[in-house]
């Protein structure tokens, strides 16, 4: 046998372990200093090295653009030109928004979750087939005449090369062949530690399917939301430009005023700088419709240069019920949330891990077995396992064809405690589960209780502010005319228009929280299936 000197095979362990720290190149330099990618023609970045002929980045902290990303088309369902309503933009979120697709891919997981669990109950049969060549060498002994001697060999073996050497004789011996094994494992009886896994599988799966619907309903509520935040900033440019004609207006007589001697250059400008903050603010809430434009397209899930129009809210008859809810419709709304249904499977799919943590502690009842088929002259004891998950074959012999069947029970003795830790676990968290169910229905009844009464303070602050706004109108237009009349005074004027834009802006924004304090308490109930009601007042009492 030839052996590599001392020195050599030092020098290769080196260089091995050169090859592993050599990836330290692709890493960044220095903690303060920019990491230089290695890029390609397209931008892209590829593993390996900054190289000479890559493309070439400004120093700094900037990535390069790469153009391999496929650009974001908007959606080919959007009509140009046609206002959408609320109930047609949560259909169009549903099918595009990304968490309703990742929600769905997990309930699909955990239903092949349960399908894997219940394949433990099957047999499991495994097929080999192994070809290949060995080779042997018996160094030393003494030559002799008999079958184990070096005469007795070369009788036997006649592909066997003898070589006499001083002091004994050298036996080389090969062979080529292919082993086919049939292996079987079957666990017969385990006292139930296979139903509570499925059980608990099937629990997990029903929790990712109430979490599924979870996702639909938080998608409803979040377009909801910005839906009508969108409208409440369209709806504040309306009343802005309505603001700015009033404001023209005075503007106009203050003018008027001056022209025929009546007024003065003070009254004029004042006039102008409240038309000038009307302006102000017009610009200002119109990059606040685009902004919100762009929130409820994020909402669904579509492109942000999508164009999109909405309907006109405005105008729904809101009113306000003496109905409140009470105990058992709190209590029946808490248990259709999809949160506490998720923690209830949860807990029970805990409670069905400790029943298969206790089953561990009791025998085990199996069947194992194989068939075997041995060609060629291989000298082989076994067939190894391939991968964690597979047992080497020990049924083997130099006979053609071999087969075994063995039945058994194991019986757990002694782990060192493992398996009782295991228990202890499983326990700990079957006891979080039930914790997290409990304090998930608390939280529940808050929130509930909380969106009734801002749906119900949304309501009298509605109702308020038409109020105030009814009297601002009419302080309004008594001021102007008394100041086109030349009895009232351009400071007069200035007060009442602006009383009655303030009123104006929070009736309409009190408008447009009732909406949303509406779709909030649909969606704390549970009840977030479709767009809220155009009536949003509490529910009555059955």
């Amino acid at each position: 046998m030839t052996r590599l000197p001392p020195f050599l095979l030092a020098g290769c362990t080196l260089g091995l372990t050169a090859c592993a720290t050599d990836a330290l190149r692709t890493a960044p330099e220095r903690p303060n200093t920019p990491w230089q990618p290695n890029v390609a023609a397209n931008g892209e970045i590829v593993p390996g090295t900054a190289k000479p002929h890559s493309l070439a980045l400004p120093p700094g902290y900037a990535l390069p653009s790469n153009r391999a990303l496929p650009a974001r088309l908007p959606a080919p369902d959007i009509q140009s030109g046609h206002a959408y309503s609320l109930p047609e933009l949560i259909d169009i979120a549903q099918s595009s928004n990304p968490s309703t697709r990742r929600a769905w891919n997990t309930a699909r997981d955990a239903a092949l979750a349960t399908g894997m669990a219940r394949s433990t109950y099957l047999p499991q049969l495994t097929a080999t087939v192994v070809g290949g060549y060995n080779h042997t060498r018996n160094d030393g002994g003494n030559p002799s005449i008999g079958n184990g001697g070096a005469l007795g060999q070369l009788a036997n073996n006649g592909a066997n090369d003898i070589e006499t050497l001083t002091g004994g004789v050298q036996n080389r011996r090969s062979g080529s062949g292919e082993v086919q094994t049939l292996g079987l494992q079957w666990l017969l009886f385990d006292f139930g530690k296979r139903e509570a896994t499925i059980d608990a599988a099937q629990q997990a799966q029903i929790a990712t399917n109430v979490l599924f619907t979870a996702a639909h309903q938080k998608v409803i509520y979040t377009v909801t939301l910005a839906f009508y935040t969108h409208a409440a900033a369209t709806a504040r440019v309306a009343l802005l430009e309505q603001a700015r004609r009033n404001a023209g207006a005075v503007q106009t007589a203050a003018e008027a005023r001056l022209h025929q001697g009546q007024g003065t250059i003070v009254d004029v400008t004042q006039a102008r700088q409240a038309t000038a903050q009307d302006d102000l603010r017009l610009v200002q809430a119109q990059g606040g419709v685009e902004n919100t434009t762009l929130d409820l397209m994020t909402a669904m899930g579509i492109a942000p240069n999508t164009p999109l129009q909405t309907q006109d809210v405005a105008n729904r008859p809101l009113r306000l019920d003496d109905a409140r809810l009470t105990d058992a419709m709190i209590q029946r709304d808490v248990a259709r949330r999809p949160d506490v249904l998720a923690a209830y499977a949860s807990a029970r799919a805990a409670t069905s891990r400790v029943a298969a943590a206790r089953s561990e502690f009791l025998p085990k009842i199996f069947v194992t077995g194989n068939v075997a088929y041995t060609t060629g002259r291989l000298a082989l004891s076994s067939v190894p396992g391939i991968g964690s998950d597979s047992s080497p074959t020990l049924n083997l012999s130099t006979n053609a064809f071999s087969s075994l069947i063995l039945g058994g029970i194991t019986v757990p003795v002694f782990d060192g405690g493992l398996r009782a830790a295991l228990l202890k676990q499983a326990q700990n968290q079957s006891d979080s589960a039930q914790t997290t169910l409990r304090q998930t229905m608390d939280e529940s009844v808050r929130q509930i209780v909380a969106a009734e009464n801002g749906l119900r303070s949304a309501l009298s602050a509605y109702a308020a502010a038409g109020r105030l706004r009814i009297a601002a109108q009419t302080s309004f237009d008594a001021a102007l005319t008394a100041y086109r009349s030349g009895e009232g005074a351009i400071t007069q004027v200035d007060m009442a228009q602006n009383a009655l834009l303030d009123a104006t802006l929070t009736q309409s924004d009190a408008y447009h929280a009732a909406l949303i304090a509406a779709a909030s308490l649909a969606f704390a109930t549970g009840a977030a299936d479709s767009a809220p009601p155009p009536d949003p007042s509490p529910p009555d009492t059955p």
